[in-house]
């Protein structure tokens, strides 16, 4: 059988996108440069950091970014910081798109469920790729890179709510974009070590599928900015939140597979980004918040008196099993004081590829991100936003020397 590397190596130097690939990767190009200007003056982002990683670390600090459902990676993250700074379009993106969707797959729910930070152990690969064909690399060379960046395809979710999560998705970027210019400048590996890092990290060498569209179910379009599996809690909650006076709750009931809260990891959070993966905390700031946005996931927010007593008052009842993040539906019992019960469930959640966001909710997004900043995304493209990012995230002096 044709190795990994090889298959999917071959099938990224050959990819050419149609018209509805070049809409996503718009989409994308957009909705990514967003986010991360939108973290540009967060204290990771300016950490002395290689540009592309820099990039990625401030597209994914916010968790605003897109996702890809069946393989719970944040492909954007990864890939639109790997074309630009490549020196790619949307064809490089693309191309590291497919290849972490496919890749993501493979490792499947056991790989994640199991506590690894799939973005990053399928990014560094797909990262390794898209810069090959940024590049313009032939196919036995970005497969060469993708074996390249296999000692960097790590990561776990323990980092979850804290700076390495972010980090790590920089770290998987460095390495894809330092494996591509390698293969570049000669190095050489073998090709199924990818097979066989798959292997062992659980995944399953003969479910890449290279057929399909270039990246297949498409992309989760974020709304709120924090974990995805917090998407269709607060979308569900919300739609109760204004008939309730948030002090005469006195219950608040939520049940949902188990497998939908498996990144969930901190119930009593005590910052903005532990609150960002909170099912407790996102109950609350959906009933006291009329919009979760990046207000409502500061540390002052998180430790309001108000939002700590709602998380007090959330009952998880998790049903047995699960193999995704939108498995089932998410039903919500919000008792009050007088013995008035309101009830909502949903599965899936506004952004989704089940509904994808509307233009206004798209352009809302785009708008609150770039607030107080001289740039408008209308005029972004993938021949200038590199240089938008390199104007509002300038590289620090520490990095200059770093780098020289």
């Amino acid at each position: 059988m044709t190795s990994v590397a090889v298959t999917l190596a071959q099938w990224a130097a050959r990819f050419e996108p149609d018209p509805g690939d070049l809409e996503l990767a718009h989409r994308s190009l957009l909705d990514t440069v967003a986010v991360t200007l939108a973290a540009r003056d967060h204290r990771v982002t300016q950490l002395a950091l290689p540009e592309g990683a820099r990039w990625a670390v401030a597209g994914h600090v916010l968790d605003f970014d897109d996702l890809h459902m069946p393989s719970t990676t944040h492909v954007s993250a990864v890939c639109v910081p790997t074309a630009l700074a490549a020196g790619g379009g949307p064809r490089a993106y693309l191309a590291a798109a497919g290849v972490m969707a496919r890749l993501g797959t493979a490792l499947g729910w056991r790989h994640y469920s199991a506590g690894w930070h799939a973005t990053c152990t399928a990014g560094a690969p797909a990262s390794a790729a898209g810069a090959a064909v940024a590049l313009g690399l032939p196919a036995t060379k970005i497969a060469v890179a993708m074996a390249l960046a296999v000692p960097a395809a790590g990561g776990v979710q323990r980092a979850f709510g804290t700076d390495a999560k972010s980090l790590q998705v920089g770290f998987a970027v460095d390495a894809g974009l330092r494996a591509a210019r390698l293969a570049a400048a000669g190095a050489d590996a073998d090709p199924e070590a990818v097979d066989a890092w798959l292997g062992l990290v659980g995944g399953d060498p003969a479910a890449v599928d290279p057929s399909g569209p270039a990246i297949p179910n498409g992309l989760a379009v974020k709304l709120y900015p924090c974990c995805y599996a917090l998407q269709r809690p607060i979308s569900a909650i919300s739609e109760l939140a204004p008939e309730l006076d948030p002090a005469g709750i006195r219950r608040i009931v939520l049940r949902t597979p188990e497998a939908t809260v498996v990144p969930l990891i901190h119930h009593r959070p005590e910052s903005g980004l532990a609150g960002k993966f909170s099912l407790e905390y996102a109950a609350a700031a959906a009933l006291l918040d009329a919009y979760p946005g990046f207000a409502s996931f500061t540390d002052a927010a998180v430790r309001r008196d108000a939002a700590r007593r709602l998380v007090s008052l959330v009952e998880t009842k998790l049903d047995p099993g699960g193999s995704w993040l939108l498995d089932g539906e998410l039903e919500a019992e919000i008792h009050t004081g007088d013995g008035t019960i309101r009830r909502a469930s949903q599965q899936f959640p506004p952004g989704s590829p089940q509904r994808p966001p509307t233009t206004a909710q798209l352009q809302a997004k785009l708008a609150d991100c770039v607030r107080g900043l001289d740039t408008d995304p209308a005029s972004w493209t993938w021949d200038n936003a590199a240089a938008v990012l390199r104007r509002w995230l300038p590289r620090a002096e520490s990095e200059r020397a770093w780098m020289s």
